[in-house]
């Protein structure tokens, strides 16, 4: 069975922390030239006015730079503005403050590459799921046809449509805060997932 390959990401959506939960193994790539506009360095959550996206910034270089090597930049008070969109999105949710004390660290302390602070945050948001899955790094970039790798480092993206049954997608509603307003809006930052279901949160990644 081909081994699941997927990019680093930023409080990643629920697609991919299903995608994680389901395989025994993982591996994130670190040696891709760091692509613009995708969830390695963004996230959706859901507010008052509907799905919103947080992007943290990144040091700019002028030529081509691996994820491994890529830096969070800090000219601008992003954590701060991050921090302050989740508590006023989910501090209504039921189990937001379970769980606040063990995110806000993340939004105080810094890190330098991206590919750190994400893999923290993950290893957190694992702990919360009981999710086992064994993460490894490459130690080369991996190309896309290598038939040992089922590859959705590309797949799993926010300009692509996904299809229902297919890449760990789902569409399965679970109680969110402003369903009232809007509707459920599926995929969202599995934060969104776990503020409002807590640790039921892990079934329902682990249904097909």
């Amino acid at each position: 069975m081909a081994e699941l390959l997927l990019s680093t990401a930023y409080l990643p959506n629920t697609q991919y922390i299903r995608a994680i939960a389901q395989n025994k193994q993982t591996t994130i790539e670190s040696y891709e030239n760091f692509p613009k506009q995708s969830f390695r360095n963004r996230c959706q959550i859901y507010t008052t006015a509907g799905a919103a996206s947080l992007s943290i910034p990144i040091v700019k270089v002028n030529s081509k730079h691996y994820t491994r090597d890529t830096k969070i930049s800090y000219d601008e008070h992003w954590q701060s503005r991050h921090w302050h969109a989740i508590v006023s999105a989910y501090n209504s949710s039921p189990y937001f403050e379970y769980f606040k004390d063990d995110f806000e660290p993340f939004y105080r302390n810094r890190y330098e590459f991206l590919l750190d602070y994400n893999n923290s945050i993950n290893s957190l948001i694992f702990k919360i799921l009981n999710i086992k899955t064994e993460i490894k790094f490459t130690e080369n970039y991996i190309e896309p046809d290598d038939p040992l790798y089922n590859d959705l480092r590309n797949e799993i993206h926010p300009k692509k449509r996904q299809t229902i049954g297919e890449n760990y997608y789902n569409e399965t509603p679970y109680p969110q805060v402003f369903d009232s307003k809007h509707g459920f809006i599926p995929n969202l930052s599995i934060i969104d997932l776990i503020f409002n279901m807590g640790y039921e949160a892990s079934e329902y990644l682990k249904n097909e």
